[in-house]
C-alpha cells in the first residue's frame, strides 16, 4: 500500500512539473512549487515510515513474546515438577497454582548395594545393584521463590489466558507417555501494531521466528517440554544460570 503511493504521488509530481512548465505563468509559479514541497514532504514520510515500520514491528513483538515466554516457562516448570510428584500433567489451573504453594517433592539418593547371586553349578558371584532411598521431602514453593506464578495463565498485554491441555503419546509401541501443552494466540498479543504485518506474523515458518499462529510450550503430539520460540529468547536464562 506505501509503495503504491509513493509511485502515485512520483507520478503526480513528473505531471505537475509538465504541467508548471508548458501551461503555468511565472507568477503562479510559487504556488506550484509549494505544492510540490508539500508533495515531497509527504514523499519523505511515506518512505521513511515504509522502511521503519517492519522493522519497529520487530522490536515491539520481541518485546511482547518475551514477556508472554517468560509466563510458559513458568507453567513449563509447574507441570514438569507436578510430573515429578504424581507421574503426570495436569491441564486444571487452579491445582498447579496451589501445588505450587502446597505441594512437596519426594528427595531421594540412590547407592551401590552389593548383592551376591547364584550363577549356577554352585558358583555365586557379587554385583552391585543400585537401590533408591528417601531422605525427606522439599517444599515445590522454593523452585519459584520471587516468581509470580499466581499470573502465570494470564497472556501479558491482553485479557486472554493461556489454553493449557494434557494427553498421551505413544513413544513406543505399547508405552504412552503423559504430555502438555500451554499456547496462546499471536494476534490479541500484537494487537494495535501493524495488520498486514501482523498477518505475515500469523503465516511465519522460518527457523529464527516463532512458527505458526500460537506461542506454545510443549505438544501434544510429540515429548517435549521445549518452546516452539528461537533460542535468542532463551538468552537470559543461559546467562543466569552461568551466574
Amino acid at each position: 500500500m506505501n509503495i503504491l503511493l509513493i509511485l502515485a504521488a512520483v507520478v503526480v509530481a513528473v505531471l505537475l512539473a509538465v504541467v508548471i512548465v508548458k501551461f503555468v505563468p511565472l507568477k503562479l509559479r510559487w504556488l506550484v512549487s509549494v505544492v510540490l514541497l508539500a508533495i515531497a514532504v509527504f514523499l519523505v514520510f511515506k518512505i521513511y515510515n515504509g522502511v521503519m515500520e517492519p522493522i519497529n514491528f520487530a522490536k515491539e513483538k520481541k518485546v511482547r513474546y518475551a514477556k508472554v515466554i517468560k509466563n510458559l516457562k513458568l507453567i513449563r516448570d509447574a507441570e514438569i515438577k507436578y510430573s515429578e510428584a504424581f507421574g503426570k500433567y495436569t491441564n486444571n489451573k487452579d491445582t498447579l497454582i496451589n501445588f505450587i504453594e502446597n505441594g512437596e517433592l519426594v528427595l531421594t539418593k540412590t547407592r551401590n548395594q552389593p548383592k551376591t547371586i547364584d550363577v549356577g553349578g554352585g558358583i555365586t558371584k557379587e554385583i552391585s545393584e543400585k537401590v533408591i532411598d528417601t531422605i525427606g521431602t522439599e517444599p515445590v514453593s522454593k523452585y519459584f521463590e520471587g516468581k509470580d506464578y499466581k499470573n502465570m495463565f494470564k497472556v501479558p498485554g491482553t485479557n486472554a489466558e493461556f489454553e493449557l491441555a494434557t494427553g498421551t503419546v505413544e513413544k513406543v509401541q505399547g508405552l504412552n507417555v503423559p504430555v502438555f501443552e500451554a499456547k496462546a494466540s499471536k494476534e490479541p498479543i500484537l494487537t494495535g501494531l501493524s495488520r498486514s504485518l501482523i498477518k505475515q506474523e500469523l503465516e511465519a515458518v522460518e527457523a529464527d521466528q516463532i512458527k505458526g499462529t500460537h506461542v506454545s510450550v510443549g505438544s501434544l503430539g510429540e515429548v517435549t517440554t521445549g518452546g516452539n520460540w528461537p533460542p535468542y529468547y532463551d538468552k537470559a536464562d543461559a546467562l543466569a544460570k552461568k551466574e
